[in-house]
């Protein structure tokens, strides 16, 4: 990453996390070190809300010259697979950030998180459970009426520990038996009810194989992979607030290293879903094509729409890192994506409902060679020369039979200027049997061309264009937003898939694009004129260019909505 050039770059202003790291710099804690991790379950891809804490935990070991590691929090072998790992690998890659050799698995330390659970055991810190995961749940008590101790609460240390070496053996069945800590059951925190820590699961883990049967809590893998990496700040989102005593009573009755976990507001976007198992959902009924649908708010799925890293970084950076939750809205995303690709993407021409124009005027097989600019926003980015001749494609919204007042594009006797081209008029227009138009006739004005206009003819309307001799055909892929309401997840007596917009994705199959955009390489993005960004597609074949748009050239959602 340039760091000079990156929104991301270092500023004097401070958010409440970093203030809180300054502190300890200063009051010497940790040493002055500052040791972050990213710690993803691989039981999914990776989407936008993980991309700001990425940004965040990545950041913030930047800002003061530390570390990073990524962590895979792999502690549930039933929903966790290989291919997630590698996907969200790649993600982080693709986000500018590198965790260098730090890459380490909840799994790595499954043989020390048995011994610190056998530890607790024999401080009487632990105990393991018969109760069924339903009795456990209705003998919690609530946040206002205590909980009732388990009957099997005050096991002997002896009988614990041998039960918990046959729990690991794979002599009892799932459910049969889970291991608690011995806390409070009358704590006003509901975490702190003696939790549980361990549980019986029989399923194949994706780096372990058969190996173990019994796999950790979140809460017990966390804190205890945080204090063998020596984490200094285990940043979480909000929800583990409640969970933070448990984080320091676990590690403080083992007496060992203590990292300090801080708590910031997850990201909650506009127009999607952001809860993985709602995402996979979305995969396996199929209702999108997979988890790099580009209506996906994946990592993978922003990515092969075109949106870029920095665009994303740079977004993370806009949110900033609140204490509160709240709900940002979708049109700052796009805000940053357009911004950022305003200033790289070259501009091109392409036509994506074509209508044929013939230039009656025009010599028949003369092909001139006209000259355009590549971006107006990069001095550096130079022109090219595209081709012109008799007959050119050109917009069907760029042609009205019967304009309402101020319409400044083509119209029956009507004059538009031709993007880094001629001025046109049209003539007639030829229509099919059925009354559709096929095509229209106009008159060129050869000294109107741009750049060298003598013309003297003055017109208000600019479109583009492209020839119909040279012109490539290409699929182009509408995409928009997958929702058609801000929360959907949150429509009272409502399924969340019931908001799903019929129009977020409409493909134009015979669309036709310049030709220099013939040997257009995946992924690589352009901003069709007046239309929007697009960017290739993995679809794409040497047969088949395929387009997806990334984002229009300004907000248009906001005024469809209050039509």
């Amino acid at each position: 990453m340039d760091k000079e050039k990156d929104h991301l770059a270092l500023t004097n202003s401070l958010n409440f996390i970093e203030q809180i790291v300054e502190d300890h710099n200063t009051n010497g804690r940790f040493e002055k070190r500052v040791h972050t991790r990213f710690p993803p379950e691989p039981n999914g891809y990776l989407h936008i809300g993980h991309a700001k804490s990425i940004c965040l935990n990545f950041g913030l070991a930047q800002r003061f010259h530390g570390l990073t590691n990524l962590r895979f929090d792999d502690t549930n072998p039933e929903t966790e697979e290989a291919e997630y790992v590698e996907a969200i690998e790649q993600d982080v890659k693709w986000l500018g950030f590198s965790w260098d050799e730090r890459k380490f698995f909840a799994s790595d330390y499954f043989e020390q998180m048995y011994a610190y659970a056998s530890q607790l055991i024999r401080d009487g810190k632990a105990y393991v459970d018969d109760q069924t995961a339903e009795e456990i749940s209705a003998t919690r008590g609530t946040p206002t009426v205590p909980g009732k101790e388990s009957p099997f609460r005050n096991r002997s240390v002896e009988e614990n520990l041998a039960l918990f070496e046959q729990m690991k053996q794979g002599k009892f069945q799932e459910g049969a038996k889970v291991l608690r800590a011995k806390i409070d059951m009358a704590s006003p925190n509901m975490h702190m009810r003696d939790p549980v820590l361990y549980r019986i699961k029989k399923a194949a883990h994706h780096r372990t194989g058969n190996a173990w049967c019994i796999y950790p809590m979140y809460d017990f893998a966390h804190c205890i992979s945080d204090s063998i990496e020596r984490i200094t700040h285990s940043i979480c989102t909000l929800e583990f607030e409640v969970h933070r005593p448990l984080y320091d009573w676990i590690l403080e009755s083992l007496g060992v290293y203590q990292p300090q976990q801080i708590e910031f507001a997850r990201l909650n976007l506009s127009y999607t879903v952001m809860s993985k198992r709602k995402l996979l959902q979305l995969v396996n009924e199929k209702l999108v094509s997979g988890w790099d649908d580009p209506r996906m708010p994946t990592i993978s799925g922003l990515r092969r729409r075109g949106y870029t890293p920095e665009s994303i970084r740079n977004f993370a950076h806009r949110i900033g890192v609140a204490k509160r939750d709240n709900l940002i809205d979708v049109a700052l995303l796009e805000f940053s994506v357009r911004e950022h690709l305003n200033q790289v993407c070259s501009r091109v021409m392409a036509v994506l409902n074509p209508i044929k124009v013939v230039i009656t005027n025009y010599p028949e097989g003369k092909t001139e060679m006209l000259t355009t600019e590549n971006n107006p926003e990069d001095p550096q980015a130079g022109h090219r020369e595209i081709p012109f001749g008799r007959e050119i494609w050109i917009e069907q919204d760029d042609f009205m039979e019967n304009p309402p007042k101020g319409y400044f594009r083509l119209s029956p006797q009507g004059m538009v200027r031709l993007k880094s081209a001629y001025i046109i008029q049209c003539q007639e227009v030829v229509k099919d049997a059925q009354g559709q138009i096929q095509e229209l006739k106009c008159l060129y004005f050869e000294n109107s061309k741009s750049g060298a206009d003598t013309s003297g003819l003055k017109v208000k309307g600019t479109i583009h264009w492209v020839s119909a001799a040279e012109a490539v055909d290409a699929e182009v892929r509408l995409y928009d937003r997958l929702f058609t309401v801000e929360e959907p997840d949150k429509q009272e007596d409502k399924d969340y898939k019931e908001f799903i917009n019929p129009a977020s994705l409409v493909v134009l199959p015979h669309c036709k694009i310049e030709p220099s955009l013939r040997q257009a390489k995946l992924g690589e993005r352009f901003q069709f004129q007046r239309l929007g960004y697009f960017c290739v597609d993995k679809d794409s074949s040497p047969q088949q260019l395929v387009f997806n748009k990334t984002v229009g050239l300004k907000d248009s959602w906001a005024k469809e909505q209050k039509k």
